[in-house]
């Protein structure tokens, strides 16, 4: 069985626009979650190194010229010849770090098929500000452009559905379409006892980036509306800079259930829980 790798789809619970570099970036605080659900990475042995793509959303990244995997493994060892094989199931450009996860889970991969012994996290940033938190998977709060890393509440079993209409929202269009100040850090607690709880104290938070990419995709305010009229939804939010939203619920089985009865046309849905990172090698 060829080595592979799981790489599942980050999801902001919230996101606050805290500040702005000199450079040009932008500050955030956010806290990233890891719902059960994502791309999958293979290697195997090749003569050059090459990269194939299949699963629903393939088609799109067939097209580019030097995707993120690619870079990756030039990260990892320059002359590396082998072969990638990436099932593209999460929708491209989508505000759910598919592109990250891919490569984080390209680094972790290679660095044991190749036996590489090396710290991975300034490789990761190298890639992009997303990859580093994508690397293990597991809940963390984010700061700076996304690279401070700081461990996450303790969270409650919770479930989330996730829906994308099938449109793409380019992130630079959108943080140039946000308008107002900048947000502070939130308040959170150490934890929270059940998903009610959390889902009160992140209703206090916000998504900077949401009304933005309304403006740019009046398609995500009604996205959020089916989302927030989910029997059951304890939060219905915009992730990232869009156009994947999320809604919260007690359990991943009512999550489930949720996902199953959204039938619109052209709509990407999946509900369910947390991914386990003990998993991360299938």
């Amino acid at each position: 069985m060829m080595p592979r790798r799981f790489a599942p789809a980050k999801v902001n619970l919230f996101l606050h626009v805290t500040g702005r570099r000199a450079d040009g970036y932008h500050l955030l605080d956010s806290l990233a979650v890891f719902p059960a659900v994502g791309d999958v990475v293979s290697v195997v042995p090749g003569e050059a190194l090459t990269l194939s793509i299949t699963g629903r959303f393939g088609g799109v990244l067939r097209a580019e010229p030097d995707n993120l995997l690619l870079r990756a493994a030039r990260a990892m060892r320059p002359e590396g010849h082998v072969g990638l094989l990436l099932e593209k199931n999460l929708p491209v450009a989508s505000g759910i770090g598919g592109g990250s996860a891919d490569a984080a889970a390209a680094l972790r991969l290679l660095a044991c098929y190749w036996g590489i012994e090396m710290p991975l996290e300034g490789v990761a940033l190298e890639l992009g500000a997303d990859v580093p938190v994508c690397l293990d998977s597991k809940p963390a709060r984010m700061g700076g452009i996304g690279e401070i890393l700081s461990p996450a509440p303790q969270l409650p079993r919770f479930g989330m559905v996730l829906v994308n209409p099938g449109v793409a929202v380019p992130t630079p269009a959108v943080f140039r379409a946000r308008q107002g100040g900048f947000t502070p850090p939130a308040a959170l607690p150490a934890g929270w006892a059940d998903a009610a709880g959390m889902a009160a104290d992140l209703a206090r938070c916000t998504n900077d980036l949401q009304a933005a990419a309304i403006g740019i995709q009046p398609v995500i305010g009604q996205v959020l509306e089916v989302l927030a009229g989910l029997p059951g939804a304890l939060l219905a939010r915009m992730s990232g800079s869009g156009a994947t939203c999320f809604a919260i619920f007690a359990t991943p089985e009512a999550a489930t259930a949720a996902a199953a009865a959204i039938n619109q046309p052209g709509w990407w849905c999946w509900g369910g829980g947390l991914y386990d990172p003990a998993l991360a090698d299938i």
